[in-house]
């Protein structure tokens, strides 16, 4: 009898198992074909959008699974050809990536695609970079494990970091330079100086070394890296070293202490202290909020379960408005009413202080009745709301609803009162108490209470009314009111000023209209001009804010000019100047004494002629003389007459 080795049993076995119908009661699987093998493929991927690999479990719609299709490839059992596998078939069939037959790698390949990837970012790649964008199929992980391992032609023992350290002077935080306490330190102090503050973790990457940051020098002095003791971090070196305040290990506090803040704060600020008051006057080093955090959780030796607010409620009676008294409608009505009769208005949520009841604030009792507690509710109610439904005071946010016929009644009466249609101006509507007409028009215009909106008071006064609407006046030009000025002239002999009153010829237009549309725009005109300026400019009429200079020589001139044909010398009642009708003498003393359209100012008429005119002053002299003669002559006369 033959003895079989085990490994020889176990062939001989098989060859026997590969034999049909060597195993009775158990029947033989059909042969596969290359063409239901890629079928079955093809709708995997169809359905999946995945290429089936051995672990794909049972092949849906057949009794075969995927590991004994693998196996029947390398085997060649049932299969037309063995010595392959599913890998191989999809790789040669359907161009699939087999992971077991990867092309070969270089490093100058892989720096080409790091290469790529560092223009594409602005950063090296690392392991987690996922898929290399110029070599579809390949990853950074997969370069990373082939320069490990030394697969697909690479020496191993190196990785991707080390590689672009090598060949690009990348960054290789695997092998970073050794740290010291006192470069540290240094690094703080340059820090402290240009920001006024100590770094922490947080502080990012240090100025003086850009290669390092805050935060990984915090973990190194912690778990002892980069030649570091560890056990220690960056907050405890400077409080060591530098005498920094590490919030991890705060001094005690006590209830005494805190209280004496909170009194020197009140003293300083007039206010109590609450959490978010910000620094400690009297220690700037802590803060309102720590404080309170500390008396909530009980750190820093003290017993916890309570807060400032608590502590200053118990100890010094100060208000905790986390905690305040209850309140019912009865107590709110009559302060309301007491506030109503001290001040003849009824309290909204801004009138400060309640008189009756000054630690309660009237934005305070709005809120309550808004959100709930207190008594008053669950909320969803205001002091305006609370206020009309109990004492009927009128509610801006719950006006009653309006009409267009409501609203021209009430502008029908205030016409029949005053002779003129309302406008957006003219304040309260004496017929409907607590309306104004500003709010009439604010409602046409939104379309709130009950109206349709887009249109305004003037625009439903017109349409209904027949108002003249100055928003949509029809346009004129400086033709139109150079034909209307032409006419005033004609009329009345002189041309018409913003003040000119009605234009006879515009139907309903006014100069002062016209003259406000040529000063600001509007229907049609640019602006930037007057009534004055245009009939200047274009009918060469006399402007009075853009008169000619004067001069002392002209002056002088009209002087002699007026002299020559009366036989006397002007003065400021002598009317137009002869020489120059459109001037007069009034209008040469005004601007002599104030110093207008050229003249120095702080003179007269009469001082301008005495300078400049030496036959006037002789003529004055005689003048002089001769009255004082006359004068002493009718004195005289008295006198001979008694005597005779």
């Amino acid at each position: 009898m033959a003895v079989f080795q085990p490994r020889v049993l176990f062939q001989h076995q098989l060859q026997k198992r590969r034999k049909p119908g060597k195993r009775p009661g158990v029947p033989r699987k059909p042969d596969l074909s290359l063409e239901q093998i890629l079928g079955w493929v093809d709708a995997f991927h169809e359905r999946t959008g995945k290429w089936p690999n051995k672990d794909s479990g049972a092949i849906e719609g057949s009794s075969e699974t995927w590991i004994a299709i693998d196996y029947c490839l390398r085997s060649g059992m049932r299969a037309p050809f063995g010595g392959s596998s599913l890998a191989r078939l999809l790789c040669d069939q359907r161009g699939v990536r087999n992971i077991g037959n990867l092309p070969p790698l270089t490093t100058d390949q892989i720096l080409k695609w790091a290469d790529s990837h560092h223009e594409r970012t602005g950063e090296w790649p690392i392991v987690p970079s996922g898929d290399i964008a110029d070599a579809p199929g390949e990853t950074w992980t997969a370069m990373e494990m082939a320069l490990r391992n030394g697969n697909r032609g690479l020496p191993g023992g190196s990785s991707l970091a080390q590689l672009l350290a090598q060949e690009r002077g990348k960054r290789n935080i695997a092998s970073l330079p050794r740290l010291y306490t006192d470069v540290i330190l240094a690094w703080a102090d340059a820090h402290y100086k240009r920001t006024g503050k100590w770094p922490t973790s947080y502080s990012g990457p240090v100025a003086e070394a850009p290669d390092e940051n805050w935060y990984s020098i915090d973990a190194n002095l912690n778990y002892g890296n980069r030649g570091l003791p560890g056990g220690t971090t960056l907050s405890r070196l400077l409080a060591k070293r530098r005498g920094i305040r590490n919030r991890s290990s705060l001094p005690p506090l006590s209830q005494t202490q805190i209280l004496s803040w909170a009194k020197h704060q009140h003293e300083k600020t007039g206010k109590w202290p609450t959490q978010e008051t910000g620094s400690v006057l009297a220690a700037p080093v802590e803060n309102w909020a720590a404080i309170d955090a500390a008396l909530r959780q009980g750190s820093r030796d003290l017993p916890g379960n309570s807060s400032l607010a608590q502590l200053l409620e118990e100890v010094l009676g100060v208000r905790n408005i986390m905690a305040l008294p209850r309140l019912n409608s009865k107590i709110v009505l009559a302060w309301a009413d007491a506030h109503f009769a001290r001040t003849g208005k009824w309290p909204i949520r801004y009138s400060g202080t309640v008189l009756d009841a000054p630690k309660e604030r009237w934005g305070g009792i709005d809120t309550a009745l808004s959100k709930g507690g207190r008594g008053l509710g669950r909320g969803g109610s205001s002091l305006a709301r609370f206020l009309e439904k109990h004492r009927g005071v009128r509610n801006s946010r719950n006006l009653p609803s309006l009409t267009t016929q409501k609203i021209l009644r009430w502008a029908d009466l205030h016409r029949e009162r005053t002779g003129d249609w309302p406008k957006d101006a003219s304040g309260p509507i004496l017929d409907a108490p607590g309306e104004t007409w500003r709010a009439m028009d604010a409602a046409l215009r939104k379309g709130s209470r009950g109206l349709s909106g887009g249109s305004t008071l003037a625009q439903l006064l017109e349409s209904e009314r027949g108002k003249r609407n100055l928003a949509t006046l029809p346009p004129i030009t400086e033709e139109m009111i150079l034909q209307w000025a032409d006419a005033y002239r004609e009329r009345t002999g002189k041309w018409p000023s913003y003040a000119s009153g009605p234009i006879a010829e515009g139907l309903t237009e006014r100069w002062t209209t016209v003259n406000g549309c040529l000063h600001s725009g509007g229907r049609g005109l640019p602006g930037g001009s007057s009534l004055a300026l245009l009939l200047a400019a274009r009918r060469g009429a006399r402007n009075r804010t853009s008169l000619p200079k004067l001069r002392i020589a002209q002056i002088v001139k009209w002087a002699k000019d007026h002299f020559t044909k009366t036989g006397k010398w002007p003065t400021q009642r002598s009317g137009p100047i002869l020489a120059a009708p459109m001037e007069t003498w009034r209008a040469v003393e005004h601007a002599s004494r104030i110093g207008m359209r050229g003249l120095p100012g702080n003179s007269s008429l009469a001082e301008i002629l005495d300078d400049h005119l030496e036959e006037r002053k002789k003529t004055r002299r005689q003048e002089t003389r001769l009255a004082k003669r006359n004068r002493l002559e009718k004195g005289k006369e008295p006198v001979d007459q008694g005597r005779a």
